[in-house]
């Protein structure tokens, strides 16, 4: 039975040790971002819709190359827009990202990726681009603040 436990312990250890952080709240972004003097990485995606969005958090977001890489030098902020009504978000979320959308997305782009230094100034902007983690990175770490 011990065993078991420390089985599930370990299992459950792993995966939170690798999982992405991302934020949800943009003023909480911005005060982790001042504290630890990064970049926000914001991502206008539709989860259950958009298939250049899905294929962006496959192929780049759930790496394990670029969690790490983010895990130091990116603070991450998703602002999403699912439309299934089981993905639905709570109002507060929802009127947070559309908030979000009329500051940062006014073209309704999806995925839409902006990065943001410290104070939420747009540094740059991207989609989805067919390319590995490494060089993704590489694109964001481009705009500079």
């Amino acid at each position: 039975m011990k065993s078991n436990s420390l089985i599930a312990l370990f299992m459950l250890f792993t995966i939170s040790s690798f999982s992405q952080d991302w934020n949800t709240d943009f003023e909480k972004a911005k005060s982790s971002a001042k504290e630890s003097h990064q970049k926000i990485v914001l991502v206008f995606q539709g989860s259950d819709w958009c298939a250049p969005c899905i294929k962006l958090d496959k192929e780049i977001w759930q790496t394990e190359t670029f969690k790490t890489y983010s895990k130091d030098h990116f603070v991450m902020l998703k602002a999403d827009f699912p439309k299934r009504k089981k993905n639905a978000l709570t109002e507060k979320q929802q009127a947070h990202n559309d908030k979000l959308a009329e500051a940062y997305n006014k073209n309704g782009y999806f995925p839409y990726v902006v990065v943001l230094d410290e104070n939420g100034k747009i540094l740059g902007s991207t989609g989805y681009k067919k390319t590995s983690p490494s060089e993704y990175i590489k694109i964001l770490e481009s705009f500079k603040s």
